[in-house]
Order: structure tokens, then C-alpha cells, then sequence
């Protein structure tokens, strides 16, 4: 092994695809207005006491702006079912909620549904890191199906099988 000392953008990001991640649409209803992004970035069990979880969102996002002023943010963790949700949620034009089935909760969090994770959150703490914001979510409600995860390696789009329970 010889480690490559290329830190350019472009070589870290073909170097951090090669980490397997899930994709979680973080969403809430602002205004009357679906609001959401999407995060590779998403990790679960940050800490059991208090529950949290926390994503990474660039500085320069327009969205996470509105976002964090949701009382609640609804975390969807996609499927397979969720195919090419993902894509229309991060899109920049248009609308990104167009023929997506959601579901919102009292405090106006929105959820993505054939999800195979949903988080209902509240901003715990956020922290600066280099070009991004490091976003702690406390835990308020969750549910799970049995569907399969949506994975984003390689900057492609798998899924994995799911396990069969005994």
C-alpha cells in the first residue's frame, strides 16, 4: 500500500465514494412549503442518552437555511422504493416534492413514505467543520420498515438485501 497525498476536491470525493453510505431526506413543512435536502452524510447513533443522530451540510446549502427553523425535521432513510426520490429532493429546480408520497406530523415534520427509517428530530447542536456544518438531530420519535436500504457507493445508487428475521 502507498498512500496517494493528493487532497484535491475532486481526487477526496472519488476517494469518499468509496464509503458506503445510506441516504436520508431531512424535511419539514415551513410556511405551508415541503422543504427538504438530502444527506450521505447521515449517521445513526451518535448517543442513546440523550438520542441522537447528527448529518454533514455544505455551508453553501440554500436549503438548510429554511430548514433549521423547523420546530421538527422529519428523517427519512430511503429504500429501494424510494428510487430516483433522491435526486428530485436535492434538485435545485422545479418542484421536489411533485408525486412523492409524504407524510406530516403535528409539528410539521415531513416524511418520506416506503422509507425504510423514519426520525422525528429537533436541532440538538450544531458545529462548524471546514466547509460544512456537522448537525446533531435529538431523536424524538422513530419508526422502521422492513424494506430495503437505498445505498450510495461508488456515486451510484444499490441496494441491499434485507436480512430475514428468525
Amino acid at each position: 500500500m502507498s498512500l496517494n497525498q493528493d487532497l484535491d476536491p475532486l481526487t477526496l470525493r472519488k476517494v469518499f465514494a468509496q464509503h458506503p453510505s445510506g441516504v436520508a431526506a431531512l424535511c419539514a413543512v415551513i410556511d405551508g412549503e415541503k422543504t427538504g435536502l438530502v444527506a450521505s452524510s447521515f449517521t445513526v447513533g451518535v448517543s442513546l442518552e440523550p438520542a441522537l443522530v447528527m448529518f454533514a451540510v455544505q455551508k453553501t446549502s440554500n436549503t438548510w437555511p429554511k430548514l433549521r427553523a423547523a420546530e421538527r425535521i422529519g428523517v427519512s432513510v430511503l429504500s429501494e422504493r424510494n428510487d430516483g426520490i433522491c435526486g428530485q429532493i436535492a434538485s435545485k429546480h422545479g418542484d421536489r416534492f411533485a408525486g412523492v408520497d409524504t407524510h406530516e406530523t403535528e409539528q410539521a415534520a415531513l416524511f418520506i413514505q416506503e422509507s425504510t427509517l423514519w426520525l422525528e428530530t429537533s436541532i440538538y447542536n450544531e458545529v462548524e467543520a471546514g466547509d460544512h456544518w456537522v448537525i446533531f438531530l435529538e431523536v424524538h420519535g422513530h419508526d422502521f420498515s422492513n424494506h430495503s436500504p437505498q445505498i450510495f457507493h461508488d456515486s451510484r445508487f444499490h441496494s441491499l438485501p434485507v436480512p430475514e428475521l428468525v
